[in-house]
């Protein structure tokens, strides 16, 4: 039920590319450590290496955080690794996440031809596949030669385009320099230059504001999601390995409901007026079966069925149907539970609502420690939150081939820690089902209009970014019954 986890897993890979992208090296090992801070609490440290060869710079990042949600501490790793020449060709990649113990990693080869070979592996299960490598597309070491071809003069604006190899893409990476400034960093005052940069990933633009010395080390880094302020500065080993003083990163994503809603109300159709916190901020409400969307000027009006409506939405792919990494609807554990939870012969919409049923019984053991697990991990341990259930319950119903998807965003409760009538971060699963997108959620035990969608995936953590910009920054001006008719 908790996204601020996965926003922090995603920032921390932006991280990775914006950093990366003025650290010089002055001898053949250099390493760079940083204290992490959210709010001003520090939170974590962060390791810079970059390693010159003759023939192969490797340079790696590796951060290591503690975020609490509702009083309870997650562990969170994150490393990434690059392989380039000495002139910024990509050469290989490695990645690692680990999240309260669950592990994935990735391993890419770039081939001379662009053609990446990467082997996926998510709760011990691995998957092979191939991609192109994106024309123009650069690693660390390619972006840190375009810094210093570019120069620091102020006013100077270029775009670059980064590769992300934690999701196998490329993006458009804006920086902009700024006129040097006096600020206060570990060691005192410095004269550091301002750069501002963008990495325009769909739906979700992240910003972050560099100061750079003028060697290109990067000594600070601040960026701003969830209404929170992340910030990455440079300091000495012992001030980075400080003891952490983690804060509760979920609370600032909490929405307040200006009313309670009842049992009835959630039956049918409501209309919500919403709008964002800070004017700035932008607000992404995708339109899908159960839920319809109107800009009135800078507010929103959301309207959410219980049923969904045919053709609001495009028909799935072939992907919707098929395993992946995080939803391994094909493995024997799977498959073998898809049997025990719904066997013989059923239409789509009753097998979907017998597989919600079993997964909200199955996972007996609610918690949120659990970081984020893929659906065989999650049929194994049996524990989770929201995304546990979702993602396995997306798995069951593909390996009964049905069309599933994992849609991320807000649901009402009546109370959640000390807040009352709040909408907290959830997921749940959209199927495919009589030619629409029909919505179930098997860790409320049902589907109903007080969820409000902000993105849809894949089951895969780095592909939630799709409306994350939207949490932290909403409120709920209103809440209003709507009739049938509107809702369609």
């Amino acid at each position: 039920m908790r996204r601020s986890v996965r926003v922090v897993r995603w920032l921390l890979a932006s991280l990775i590319t914006l950093a990366a992208c003025g650290a010089v090296a002055r001898a053949a090992v250099e390493e760079t450590w940083m204290t992490v801070t959210l709010d001003g609490r520090k939170i974590g440290h962060m390791l810079n290496q970059r390693e010159a060869g003759a023939d192969r710079i490797v340079t790696t990042q590796a951060m290591n955080l503690s975020i609490e949600r509702a009083g309870i501490v997650v562990a969170l790793e994150v490393s990434e690794t690059h392989e380039e020449t000495p002139t910024g060709k990509p050469l290989a990649f490695r990645t690692h996440s680990r999240m309260s113990g669950v592990e994935s990693t990735s391993e890419g080869t770039v081939d001379a031809d662009g053609t990446i070979r990467v082997t996926n592996s998510v709760g011990g299960l691995s998957q092979n596949k191939t991609v192109t490598w994106p024309k123009g597309a650069l690693f660390s070491e390619g972006l840190r030669l375009e810094a210093i071809g570019r120069g620091l003069k102020p006013g100077t604006r270029y775009e670059s385009l980064a590769f992300q190899a934690l999701n196998l893409e490329a993006f458009p990476l804006t920086t902009t320099i700024k006129p040097a400034e006096y600020v206060d960093v570990p060691g005192g005052r410095r004269e550091l230059f301002r750069v501002e940069r963008e990495l325009k990933l769909p739906g979700l633009p992240l910003t972050s504001t560099d100061w750079i010395d003028k060697d290109y080390h990067v000594r600070k880094v601040t960026m701003s999601q969830l209404g929170l302020k992340l910030e990455v500065l440079a300091c000495d080993k012992a001030c980075a390995l400080a003891p952490n003083q983690p804060g509760d990163a979920l609370q600032q994503a909490l929405v307040a409901a200006p009313r309670s809603l009842r049992r009835d109300d959630l039956e049918r159709p409501l209309r919500y007026r919403l709008g964002a916190r800070e004017r700035a901020a932008q607000l992404s409400f995708p339109p899908t079966g159960e839920q319809k969307v109107e800009r009135r000027g800078n507010d929103y009006v959301v309207t959410v069925s219980p049923q969904p409506r045919a053709g609001a939405e495009p028909p799935p792919v072939a992907a919707d149907s098929q395993p992946n990494a995080w939803l391994q609807s094909g493995a024997a554990e799977i498959v073998q539970l898809a049997k025990q939870a719904s066997p013989g012969d059923k239409q789509p919409a009753a097998r979907m609502r017998e597989l919600e049923a079993f997964v909200f019984g199955y996972i007996d053991k609610k918690s949120l420690s659990v970081g984020y697990a893929s659906a065989l991990e999650t049929a194994k341990s049996r524990q989770g939150d929201c995304t546990e259930h979702a993602l396995l319950l997306a798995a069951l119903g593909r390996a009964h081939g049905i069309p599933t998807r994992i849609t991320t965003g807000l649901a009402f409760v009546e109370s959640f820690g000390n807040a009352e009538r709040v909408f907290v971060p959830h997921a749940w699963v959209q199927a495919w089902i009589n030619g629409r997108w029909q919505s179930f959620d098997a860790a409320l035990g049902r589907f109903d209009t007080g969820h409000i969608a902000l993105g849809v995936g894949d089951g895969d953590p780095w592909r939630f970014f799709s409306g994350v910009t939207t949490l932290g920054n909403l409120r709920v001006d209103a809440i209003e019954p709507a009739t049938a008719a509107t809702a369609q």
